[in-house]
């Protein structure tokens, strides 16, 4: 249990910061605001199920992907920490390049019924954007234990952390315009700065993990 708890606090905190719920919503809003209170529930609901299958799809063809191509384990977690890093120092750093580029998807995405944009550009970029394609990768090489039992239990951890964040993600949109009207801006920055923070260093230590794996297997 310990281990299904570490991996889902590991995993919650990557994922929080890329994903931002809050600030996804912003653009969520900005998309489908117009339409009937009905319409505008049951569109959140379809992005935070779409959601937690894409981001479960890519966990668990993470491994095989890797196998694929040749890549190993400590090699992702060196490039895929560096990749965490500078995304925690861009966001400390107040860069809004992510939600920048998460609307600029959303805006060319043309017209059309709602209904046929759920996964794109509802769920994909605005929501689960290619930074979120990086982190899972990341986490399930990171993941990956000798052990059957702890391997599943790791998995399992990133898996209940994916259920949270889409349930937040669904909240969120669902309360988008009540959220939007309460928390000042101020407010929503000075946690996203905290998070950025946490996020940074957790893609130092990924990173160390790996470089201290590739320097183990030069010594042998």
């Amino acid at each position: 249990m310990s281990l299904v708890l570490k991996y889902f606090v590991l995993a919650f905190s990557a994922l929080l910061p890329v994903i931002n719920p809050l600030g996804s919503a912003l653009i969520f809003l900005g998309l489908v605001g117009g339409v009937p209170t009905n319409v505008f529930r049951d569109l959140a609901r379809r992005v935070a199920i779409d959601t937690v299958l894409f981001l479960l799809t890519i966990e668990l063809v993470g491994a095989a992907i890797l196998t694929f191509f040749g890549i190993s384990l400590p090699v992702v977690q060196l490039a895929g920490g560096f990749v965490l890093a500078g995304m925690g120092y861009g966001l400390l750093n107040d860069k809004d390049e992510g939600k920048a580029a998460k609307q600029t998807a959303a805006d060319t995405s043309g017209d059309g019924a709602l209904e046929g944009k759920v996964f794109y550009p509802l769920t994909f970029p605005v929501t689960a954007g290619p930074g979120c394609i990086v982190v899972m990768l990341t986490l399930s090489a990171h993941a990956s234990q000798p052990r059957v039992v702890a391997n599943v239990l790791a998995h399992v951890g990133i898996a209940v952390a994916v259920l949270a964040l889409s349930l937040s993600v669904w909240v969120c949109y669902t309360y988008a315009p009540k959220i939007t009207q309460k928390i000042p801006p101020q407010t929503a920055q000075g946690i996203l700065r905290v998070i950025a923070f946490v996020l940074m260093c957790i893609g130092v230590q990924i990173a160390w993990n790996g470089l201290e794996g590739m320097i183990a297997a030069l010594r042998k």
